[in-house]
């Protein structure tokens, strides 16, 4: 499928872009540290099969949906922050802005300055009528950042299951544009 809003989108400190195999090590640092995935699932994924399975799942999003998360690339430095962009896995709730750093980039404003740019590019490109993002009740620095793109949280879901519980932020739109 052809990709509905742009494979790469630059911000005044960041390059979004697709994932590429030389991301793989970076992937494996950020899905393996405990501290990134504990409220992801709980448990870091460090076998070479799920680290595969993130790349492929990643870049077959873009293919399937025509959009999905980009790797976000530090310009100064070069080096992959994280993935941040949009997801719609079948059974999800609804289109999700979602973002994910590598512990050393916390803290930065990344996550909000490539979610605003992802957010941006959702809205002008694709004809939706809601964005969400869907953050663990205990992840405080999540929230801040949906409550700094003007995310309001609207509802608790159990969508992860018992032991993974969801609130549900909804963005207004017009942030966006």
């Amino acid at each position: 499928m052809k990709s509905l809003v742009p494979e790469t989108i630059e911000t005044e400190r960041l390059m979004l872009r697709q994932l590429t195999i030389d991301d793989a090590d970076a992937v494996a640092r950020i899905i393996g540290d405990p501290e990134v995935m504990k409220f992801l699932g709980g448990k870091p994924q460090t076998q070479v099969w799920e680290i595969w399975r993130s790349l492929s799942a990643t870049l077959g999003h873009w293919v399937l949906r025509g959009y999905g998360a980009y790797a976000v690339e530090v310009k100064a430095t070069g080096k992959l922050a994280g993935r941040i962009g949009l997801l719609n896995p079948v059974g999800w709730p609804d289109l999700e802005l979602a973002w994910t750093l590598d512990r050393g980039h916390w803290g930065k404003g990344y996550a909000t300055e490539a979610a605003l740019a992802a957010g941006r590019a959702a809205v002008k490109h694709l004809k939706i009528d809601r964005l969400i993002s869907l953050i663990h009740p205990d992840n405080v620095a999540s929230q801040r950042v949906a409550e700094r793109l003007g995310a309001v949280r609207e509802a608790m879901t159990d969508f992860f299951g018992a032991d993974n519980p969801a609130f549900i932020y909804r963005h207004d739109l017009a942030r966006f544009r």
